[in-house]
């Protein structure tokens, strides 16, 4: 622990000269030491660790059964989850209809395309419906329910099948190998 040095220094010696005592150039490092440790265990043990945040997803309540009207294709927004993170989307028509494939990054340029999509038709009535591929990733789908979050949109979901016509359009169209 800490010391205090009364070493020797000045005084009388043989009757000679009286010399001036001169303090100690050494400094103890142990309270600093001591302090340290005590700052470490402070940090440790007041900081709280991050916490996983998770994304809340709605699903419709199983125990009701209630009518819905068929959803039309003018208000659909198809999303297929591709390789490489790119996602190919069409809008209003079905896959047999022959649609025009339209290919984005996630991020900006999706957040983009669903925005302008969703000012075509009425708020209410904007469906987004989500394909992954088995070329996509995880990472793939969650890049896409996060942008579901940024713009707010409250209707999509997610589909793990793809249709025969979509599978053709997406080979014929997007050169995917789904």
């Amino acid at each position: 622990m800490a010391e205090i040095n009364t070493g020797g220094g000045g005084g009388k010696h043989d009757g000679g000269k009286v010399r001036s005592k001169k303090a100690s150039t050494r400094v103890d490092m142990t309270p600093m030491v001591d302090l340290g440790f005590l700052l470490i265990t402070f940090f440790i043990l007041a900081t709280t660790l991050s916490k996983p945040s998770s994304m809340t997803l709605n699903v419709p309540d199983k125990t009701k059964q209630e009518e819905t009207e068929p959803i039309k294709a003018s208000n659909v927004m198809t999303v297929f989850l591709g390789d490489d993170n790119k996602a190919h989307y069409i809008f209003g028509k079905a896959a047999n209809e022959d649609p025009e494939v339209k290919t984005v990054g996630y991020g900006y340029e999706f957040r983009q395309a669903i925005q302008e999509n969703a000012r075509k038709v009425p708020a209410d009535k904007f469906v987004v419906v989500i394909k992954p591929t088995k070329l996509s990733t995880y990472k793939n789908m969650v890049d896409v329910l996060d942008e579901m979050a940024i713009t707010k949109t409250k209707r999509y979901a997610l589909v793990d099948q793809l249709t025969p016509e979509e599978v053709k359009l997406l080979k014929d169209k997007a050169k995917l190998d789904v």
